[in-house]
């Protein structure tokens, strides 16, 4: 399948495991915060399936990760969880491009 494609579609589908993890938490504005982690697990997605990095997809996507995530744990002051779940979702994403992208 082709790399774009791929990332596309994983990032659909962690951005909605990601909003689908936020629904018990308690948030001030709960449909900002699910629209904005959304479209940041999306745009790891995106890029993981957009770059060519020279180093294993499964560290490209760890990187990809880390570096769209870590925006996100500085405002919010919440790095375990939102670094976290950025760099494991990216390591995933990664892996997945890998094996299958084209």
């Amino acid at each position: 399948m082709n790399r774009l494609l791929l990332g596309l579609i994983a990032g659909i589908v962690f951005g909605i495991i990601d909003v689908l993890i936020m629904i018990p938490l308690e948030l001030e504005d709960r449909r900002t915060a699910m629209v904005g982690a959304f479209l940041d697990r999306f745009a790891i997605g995106v890029l993981i399936g957009a770059s060519a990095l020279p180093f294993a997809p499964t560290l490209q996507g760890v990187v990809v990760g880390l570096l769209i995530s870590l925006p996100s744990a500085i405002i919010t002051k919440a790095y375990a969880p939102i670094l976290g779940i950025g760099v494991a979702g990216g390591a995933v994403i990664g892996f997945v491009v890998g094996q299958w992208g084209v």
